[in-house]
C-alpha cells in the first residue's frame, strides 16, 4: 500500500512541476505576491510616529516577525 501511495505522490508531483514549467515558459508564473513587504512605507510612517512594533504588526494585519525584518531591511 505504501509503495503505491508513494509512486502516486510522485506521479502528482512531476504534473505539477511540468504544469509550473509551462506556465513560466507562457510567462503566467510569478509566485507569490510578497503581502508584507508590500507594506514597507506603512511601517516606515508608523514606526516614525513612535508606534511599537506590536501594534504596527496589528494594525496592519502582518506578523512582528515580519515588521522586524522590514525594519532590518530599513536599518531601523
Amino acid at each position: 500500500m505504501g509503495s503505491v501511495a508513494q509512486f502516486e505522490r510522485e506521479m502528482m508531483l512531476e504534473r505539477q512541476r511540468e504544469g509550473i514549467a509551462k506556465a513560466k515558459a507562457d510567462g503566467k508564473y510569478r509566485g507569490r505576491k510578497p503581502t508584507a513587504m508590500a507594506k514597507t512605507e506603512d511601517v516606515r510612517h508608523l514606526l516614525s510616529t513612535g508606534k511599537s512594533k506590536r501594534s504596527i504588526a496589528q494594525d496592519l494585519s502582518i506578523s512582528e516577525r515580519s515588521v522586524h525584518r522590514i525594519c532590518a531591511q530599513l536599518r531601523l
